[in-house]
């Protein structure tokens, strides 16, 4: 069995992650860090569980005790953590935040996107799982840049649920702003986009394209559903042969005909993408549940390779039918 344990306890990322582990067969959770929710039952927090768990949450890291330790900390605090908390050597760890998802010198955590680095991973003691945006754009543009044709700036406007914003209250997350509401935030500028042109670099070897980006807010809860438009004069028929190849052994990421609906991915670890030709404009579809292909259900999978096991195990989802 894998021993786990995970950190930052509290949050909605932390409260799916729990739910796939308690019925991953190969898992054993050790331990749940929450300083403010310590010797509470974990269902007094993630209170979908009830029935399925009686764990509690503790303010002890028995970091020895296990194999792989998630990180379900905000943006900032993954690096922090690890400064102030030696991690034993043979302690895989995975990171759900931003802190180590761009490549550098001072670290040698492995991009946990599996469609482009699951032979990295399998070698890999340290992962930073990508973000939710990040994929659902990423497993866009990634055949494209497999056939060299991101040349020029790509359009992407991408629509996410309101759990993508974490689980503390803020002013655009209550019901009664975001209820038939929508709006726009960090346009050109979110932080996911460094690491997707990261990956569209590595993929296509070379990258002298902006990746214009505008996020929106739902909605609903979760989901994320973008288009990007790729400027090109290569054929609908070599395009959608490209996309097919590329995901043809993928488990979880599918080249679907018919145009998608985001309802077909939510509630699974799967990623959908769809391809039409407009003159020379490419539209893209992609879409993902942000809370599971978007962070712990990609994690989960990441895990899997890591320890050698079925990558599939405990992640065979679905979705409602309505």
């Amino acid at each position: 069995m894998i021993k786990i344990g995970i950190l930052g306890g509290a949050g909605y990322t932390a409260g799916e992650l729990i739910r796939l582990l308690i019925n991953h067969p190969e898992v054993s959770i050790q331990f749940i860090h929450s300083e403010s929710n310590a010797g509470n039952k974990i269902t007094d927090v993630h209170e979908g569980l009830y029935g399925e768990t009686d764990l509690v949450f503790t303010d002890q890291m028995p970091l020895s005790e296990v194999d792989v330790i998630f990180l379900c900390f905000g943006h900032g605090k993954s690096r922090e953590f690890l400064q102030a908390n030696p991690v034993p050597p043979h302690v895989r760890i995975i990171d759900l935040a931003q802190d180590f998802r761009l490549k550098a010198e001072d670290h040698d955590f492995v991009y946990g996107l599996p469609e482009i680095n699951r032979a990295q991973l399998r070698q890999a003691l340290h992962v930073a799982n990508p973000g939710c945006f990040a994929t659902c754009i990423q497993l866009g543009l990634l055949p494209a840049a497999k056939m060299g044709i991101i040349t020029q700036d790509v359009a992407v406007n991408a629509i996410t649920g309101s759990t993508g914003a974490g689980q503390k209250p803020t002013g655009t997350t209550h019901f009664s702003w975001r209820n038939n509401n929508m709006s726009i935030y960090k346009p050109f500028t979110h932080q996911h986009v460094p690491e997707i042109k990261q990956s569209l670099r590595q993929v296509q070897g070379f990258l002298d394209a902006e990746i214009d980006f505008i996020p929106y807010r739902g909605d609903f809860a979760r989901g994320i559903f973008c288009t990007e438009v790729v400027r090109t004069e290569a054929s609908i028929d070599d395009i959608v042969q490209a996309y097919q190849s590329f995901y043809a052994q993928e488990p979880f990421t599918h080249y679907v005909e018919k145009p998608l609906d985001m309802k077909q991915v939510v509630n699974t670890n799967k990623a959908l993408v769809h391809c039409e030709k407009f003159g020379d404009k490419l539209l893209i579809t992609s879409c993902i549940d942000n809370l599971l292909k978007g962070a712990v259900g990609q994690a989960v999978q990441n895990m899997n390779i890591l320890f050698g096991i079925e990558e599939t195990t405990g992640l065979r989802l679905k979705p409602s039918a309505f």
